[in-house]
């Protein structure tokens, strides 16, 4: 008999991941536990929303495939992966620790990373230049219920997108790129936070928060965005030579089979 091969895995030197929101029914856990069990990296950042304190408080939700990915993040770190977690606004109560380890893993306000050529990056969640937050947490608090319901008509969308054979698509995404008002303040989001880099005589910076996963120039300062795992399931990668790039996993899970198992522990909650 002939042994089958292990699953092949995507081999990184680093990956950037935000924005998963474990806690919230809008997560898209599945696809994320299938992007954690298909590559492996030297460094894992965790730049915040990993949970989502404010979805928590209102009503308890944390099924098979949430307790799942956390398992994952926990089991790369004490197999040699440094894991950098510098938390948002959703899961601020983590900042509590900030500047301490556990095993393998760093909590950090910000931090910087050097890449395999050399560039240094700012690392941080980007809520600190979210002036809706700082001026009105409560409105803060009111979009994001709002976006909740957004996601939740995104999700109905998406099985009947299943249903009929065509692939994922993010109805909250599309949006996005409609209206003038969200593409005006992702502008200034993106300005702010890449000054922040030069001021501290930065390369680029590593951010997340506004879910909108991006990688652009502005001058000669580096800015990525590496998405989010509610709507477009999107992550950036280090290749060993220090490129970097965005991966849509929506697009890229179907090539990889341990999505089956995590579609089973969805079922398995379901039931």
């Amino acid at each position: 008999m002939i042994a089958e091969k292990p699953p092949r895995k995507l081999k990184y030197r680093s990956i950037f991941i935000s924005d998963v929101h474990l806690g919230f029914r809008g997560c898209q856990a599945e696809f994320l536990l299938n992007f954690l069990h298909s590559t492996k990296s030297d460094y894992l950042y965790l730049i915040g929303d990993i949970f989502d304190g404010w979805e928590m408080r209102k009503k308890a939700y944390w099924p098979t495939a949430h307790q799942e990915v956390v398992n994952c993040i926990l089991q790369k770190a004490a197999s040699g992966t440094m894991v950098v977690y510098t938390p948002g606004n959703h899961d601020e109560v983590a900042r509590a620790y900030c500047s301490q380890s556990f095993d393998n893993i760093h909590v950090l306000d910000t931090a910087v990373h050097a890449t395999a050529d050399r560039k240094r990056l700012l690392i941080l969640h980007g809520d600190q230049f979210d002036t809706v937050i700082k001026i009105s947490p409560l409105l803060a608090k009111l979009g994001s219920s709002m976006y909740g319901q957004l996601l939740f008509v995104n999700r109905l969308v998406n099985r009947v997108r299943e249903m009929i054979g065509l692939p994922y698509w993010s109805l909250a995404g599309h949006l996005k790129h409609k209206v003038k008002n969200v593409v005006s303040y992702i502008g200034k989001f993106e300005e702010t936070v890449v000054n922040s880099a030069r001021a501290q005589h930065l390369d680029g910076v590593v951010c997340g928060h506004i879910h909108h996963a991006e990688m652009t120039y502005f001058g000669d300062t580096l800015y990525c965005n590496t998405g989010d795992w509610v709507e477009s399931c999107t992550a950036l990668v280090e290749n060993q030579d220090g490129s970097l790039e965005i991966l849509k996993w929506a697009e890229l899970a179907h090539q990889f089979p341990s999505l089956s198992l995590a579609r089973e522990l969805h079922a398995v909650d379901a039931s």
